[in-house]
C-alpha cells in the first residue's frame, strides 16, 4: 500500500513538473507515460525515506533562503569589484546536529548559498566550509540555519531517516 502510494505521488510531482516545462497538457498521454516511468526509476535509485517536511515551516524558510541567495551574490560581487573590502579566507569545520544523510545533504545545499561560506568537504563527522573571511561569525550563522533546516523536517519518530 505504501509503495503504491509513494508512486501515484512521484507520478503526480513528474506529470506537474511535465505540464509546467510543457505549458499545457497538450501532450497529457505523453507526459504520463513519462512521468511514470520517471516515478518507477526513481523509486529504484531513491527509495521513499522516512524523512517528512513540515510544509508551514517550510514556507516559512524561503523567504529567508532567497533572501540569503541574494546576500551571497551580492557580498561576493562587492568583494570581487572593490579590492579594499577585507579578505581573510580560510576553512571552518562545522559539525551539525542533522545525522549523515538526507538531511545534512539538504542541509548541505541550503548552506551552499550563505554569503561568503560554500561547504568542500567532510571531515570527521563535520563539514568544511571555505569562508571569503573568517573573521565573521560563522559557526553562529550556521548554526542558526541548521536549526531553520531541522525546523523544516519532521524526522520519524524512531529517529532514522
Amino acid at each position: 500500500m505504501r509503495s503504491t502510494f509513494d508512486l501515484l505521488i512521484r507520478i503526480a510531482g513528474y506529470l506537474l513538473l511535465w505540464v509546467v516545462l510543457m505549458g499545457g497538457p497538450d501532450q497529457l498521454v505523453f507526459g504520463t507515460v513519462t512521468a511514470a516511468i520517471a516515478a518507477a526509476w526513481s523509486l529504484r535509485l531513491l527509495p521513499p525515506g522516512t524523512l517528512r517536511w513540515r510544509p508551514l515551516a517550510l514556507i516559512a524558510i524561503a523567504p529567508h533562503f532567497l533572501w540569503q541567495s541574494v546576500r551571497a551574490g551580492i557580498d561576493v560581487a562587492r568583494r570581487a569589484f572593490d579590492p579594499r573590502l577585507p579578505l581573510a579566507p580560510g576553512f571552518i569545520v562545522y559539525r551539525p546536529r542533522l545525522p549523515p544523510g538526507t538531511s545534512r545533504n539538504l542541509y548541505t545545499a541550503y548552506t551552499s548559498l550563505l554569503p561568503g561560506t560554500v561547504p568542500c568537504g567532510d571531515e570527521d563527522g563535520g563539514i568544511v566550509y571555505h569562508c571569503l573571511d573568517i573573521g565573521q561569525p560563522i559557526a553562529q550563522q550556521l548554526a542558526a540555519e541548521e536549526a531553520r533546516v531541522r525546523n523544516a523536517l519532521a524526522p520519524r519518530a524512531d529517529g532514522h531517516e
